[in-house]
């Protein structure tokens, strides 16, 4: 009988398209969808595994806490305070290689029309939490006393950011995810983009989340498990971009799920695959050194500032 893995992803298309040739397909409330067509492609002997969708948030909260997951999705940023409980993967993560998460504001607030008009105390600014690598760039961008002033910030999750921004409820909003291409239907406008940013002062590309296992899978269920799941992520991964279209439509009623509760229509096919294209790429498929780097430059710079855990090595299974 095989050991069931819990695999946590969040709820937005490129994890779900990543995750389900190994997870079966499930519902974005985490219910397994019936009919044929939805069970796992990738097996094995030793695991199987569960799809749990989320919230990056909650579960960077949750890996610092209980760690109740075997695999689970991190923000960069959240991964360092829990290096010791998780290894990061090489297939699985997300890197804005001259794009990435932005900040907007309403397209008819001349109030804000600069990074700079984001240091007015007055301006609030919700963000999907204070723990993601996108909240870890800004602050980079603007400086410790800006990210240090917490009263400024309202953390949300992430498909709640465009809403609060629309309806006037905060001046600014972080977005990430499918956010990143939709806000302009919400009558937003971008203030700065932080990959753009990170890509022309840094020269490269900006690592936000990542894929990770639990260091106890070998303790827990035998020597090389941790090897052994890492494996069955890359031939997760690789099915569902031998497949694409089939990947694609499964990630649909995520999408869609997310931009109901945005309150933005609900995305086209091509507006998925762009979203697709942007965060499943060569980098996501095998890090490499390149991106190795990324992460290790991103947490220097965090820790140096006191924005994050300074972490030893970032090490890569």
């Amino acid at each position: 009988m095989p050991h069931e893995l819990t695999l946590a992803h969040s709820g937005d298309p490129d994890d779900a398209f990543m995750w389900w040739p190994l997870t079966g397909k499930v519902n974005p409330d985490g219910t397994s969808a019936t009919g044929r067509g939805t069970e796992p492609r990738i097996t094995s002997p030793r695991f199987r595994f569960r799809a749990v969708p989320g919230d990056i948030s909650a579960f960077n909260t949750l890996a610092s806490t209980t760690a109740p997951y075997d695999v689970t999705a991190l923000s960069v940023r959240a991964w360092a305070g829990v290096a010791s409980t998780y290894v990061i993967t090489n297939a699985g993560s997300s890197f804005g290689d001259g794009y990435g998460p932005k900040v907007v504001v309403r397209a008819d607030n001349a109030d804000i029309s600069c990074e700079q008009c984001l240091k007015d105390p007055e301006v609030r600014i919700a963000v999907p939490g204070l723990k993601t690598s996108a909240f870890l760039t800004l602050g980079l961008l603007l400086g410790k006393d800006f990210a240090n002033q917490t009263s400024k910030f309202v953390e949300a999750p992430f498909d709640q950011i465009i809403p609060l921004v629309r309806d006037r409820k905060v001046g600014a909003g972080l977005v990430i995810h499918e956010g990143q291409v939709t806000f302009a239907q919400a009558g937003l406008k971008e203030i700065i983009d932080l990959g753009t940013w990170w890509k022309h002062s840094r020269g490269l590309p900006l690592p936000l989340g990542v894929n990770a296992i639990k260091r106890d899978l070998d303790a827990r269920f035998g020597a090389g498990s941790v090897a052994k799941v890492a494996r069955l992520l890359e031939q997760s991964l690789d099915y569902a971009l031998a497949h694409r279209s089939e990947s694609i439509d499964y990630t649909m009623p995520y999408a869609a799920l997310n931009a109901h509760t945005s309150g933005t229509p609900a995305p086209s096919l091509e507006t998925v695959e762009r979203y697709i294209d942007m965060y499943v790429t060569d980098l996501t498929v095998d890090m490499g050194q390149r991106g190795r780097t990324a992460i290790e430059w991103l947490l220097k710079e965090g820790a140096e500032t006191d924005l994050c855990p300074r972490v030893q090595e970032v090490d890569v299974v």
